[in-house]
């Protein structure tokens, strides 16, 4: 009897000594790091690299391909290394193709990017980073995991803080001239001052030094540098003009 007892008492004791034990093996595992400095795609230095390049940055939608490459060595010779090449034709991969391959001196960018399967094709296509012109959860989400800078679009306040919450720190304002423009982004540098912005939609050359102006703006959006009048034309010499009156913009603290 006194043995059987000793033994249920023993086994007993194992049992609960064990427990605890996996609780502290549990707690010492390393955790998992989230932090978005390590993130190519949210990294404020990797996506400032980008933005740094230019004070403008140029939007283009190229109809056909054959305007791709003579559209890239006009910005290039004007001094304007950064475009963003809208998703809004059938071309737009391809050209991004060609011209991140045949024109390395300049940094191109998809933009219109709406879901996880246009930002993979850019990724594809040998994009040096991408522009959404909104931002949903599952765009974030997608985003966040991808090996290129990720701009998300933001109209408000309210935009800025959920995709902040998702890694990042930096955003196009679109459409920036319908939504506030100037004084939008003044009110948001004092809430948000962590943010900085790419505003796009609306601006023009004798606009964009108000934007640049603020310490909140990276660089602008311009799609006044090449708009489709003139790439249809091949008024290629006037794009390099127009490039070249952008890239001496000035940015400044207002």
């Amino acid at each position: 009897m006194g043995s059987r007892f000793f033994r249920l008492r023993l086994v007993s004791h194992l049992r609960f000594s064990l427990h605890p034990f996996r609780t502290r093996k549990t707690l010492v595992e390393p955790p998992v790091s989230h932090s978005s400095e390590h993130n190519p795609a949210t990294s404020a230095a990797a996506i400032d690299a980008v933005l740094s390049l230019a004070p403008v940055m140029a939007v283009v939608t190229i109809d056909s391909l054959e305007h791709a490459i003579p559209l890239a060595k006009a910005l290039a010779a004007g001094g304007l290394p950064l475009v963003e090449v809208t998703l809004r034709t059938s071309v737009a991969l391809a050209a991004v193709e060609r011209m991140a391959a045949e024109v390395p001196s300049v940094r191109v960018g998809v933009g219109t990017v709406l879901n996880a399967r246009d930002l993979e094709a850019a990724v594809k296509a040998g994009a040096s980073f991408a522009v959404s012109p909104g931002a949903t959860p599952a765009l974030l989400a997608a985003a966040s995991k991808g090996s290129i800078p990720f701009l998300p679009g933001t109209a408000s306040a309210s935009d800025v803080m959920a995709a902040m919450e998702a890694g990042f720190s930096r955003f196009k304002l679109f459409p920036a001239e319908n939504v506030g423009g100037v004084g939008l982004l003044k009110s948001l540098g004092g809430p948000l001052a962590a943010a900085r912005f790419c505003p796009t939609g609306g601006i023009t050359l004798e606009s964009a030094p108000r934007y640049l102006a603020l310490s909140n703006v990276a660089c602008v959006g311009g799609s006044w540098i090449a708009p489709a009048d003139l790439l249809t034309a091949g008024k290629f010499d006037e794009i390099k003009a127009r490039a070249k009156a952008a890239s001496a913009l000035t940015r400044g603290a207002a």
